[in-house]
């Protein structure tokens, strides 16, 4: 004889909810996840947002989310292996750069896109994604922004989470996710410092890119954010 189930609580998942369980699904189990991990200095992209934050004032901040999303913008370009789709007929490599950017919503997590912005400023993409942050939450997102982004990137840096591992949203290739910048040990020119610190891993789709391609991703990426990002 079973024992009686109580004190629990079923939640109606709302249609967000449902979707998200539906696409996050068939993403694990239809694309072959792989996952790459690199550890980043951040000092210099930390003083880029100080120092445009000091100049342009409270009205235009830049966050490092926009450092990060410029930065992989900038990277995209060069490893075009991840700007792209895996559809029925394969790796289907996209002409124009649009980084999706997750954003917490009432409901669940939304990852609409920055069209067009590998050529952005920091203060062109900082003012581009405050203003998508503000029109998702705000439910008027346009068409093409929730369906273009050619890959997307998840950072809860503002959260107390040193890294994590993010899953594939359809039909892209690749998944950029990154934990809060803290004070770890490294070695400098022979000595052990402490630096601000920056977890970011990769996952993607070992359909469309292999363990090598994902390498120099991160590399580009780590040499990028390390000269400041911008």
């Amino acid at each position: 004889m079973s024992a009686e189930v109580t004190g629990r609580r079923v939640l109606e998942p709302s249609r967000m909810r449902r979707a998200i369980a539906r696409r996050m699904t068939d993403s694990k189990q239809q694309a072959p996840h792989f996952y790459v991990t690199a550890d980043i200095d951040m000092e210099a992209a930390l003083a880029v947002v100080a120092e445009a934050n000091e100049a342009n004032g409270p009205d235009q901040p830049v966050t490092l989310t926009a450092v990060l999303v410029s930065a992989v913008a900038t990277v995209l370009e060069d490893e075009p292996d991840f700007n792209a789709h895996w559809t029925d007929e394969g790796h289907t490599l996209l002409d124009t750069v649009n980084v999706g950017v997750a954003i917490a919503v009432e409901d669940g997590l939304i990852a609409p896109a920055i069209l067009e912005c590998a050529d952005l400023t920091l203060a062109e993409m900082a003012a581009r994604l405050a203003d998508l942050i503000a029109r998702t939450r705000a439910g008027k997102l346009r068409g093409p922004e929730l369906t273009a982004a050619s890959f997307t990137v998840s950072n809860l840096g503002m959260f107390p989470v040193s890294s994590f591992v993010a899953i594939l949203n359809p039909p892209q290739v690749g998944i950029l996710s990154t934990g809060r910048s803290a004070l770890r040990p490294q070695v400098v020119d022979g000595q052990i410092v402490a630096r601000m610190t920056m977890s970011a891993t990769l996952s993607a789709d070992h359909r469309a890119v292999d363990g090598v391609a994902a390498a120099r991703f991160l590399g580009r990426l780590k040499e990028r954010l390390e000269g400041g990002g911008a």
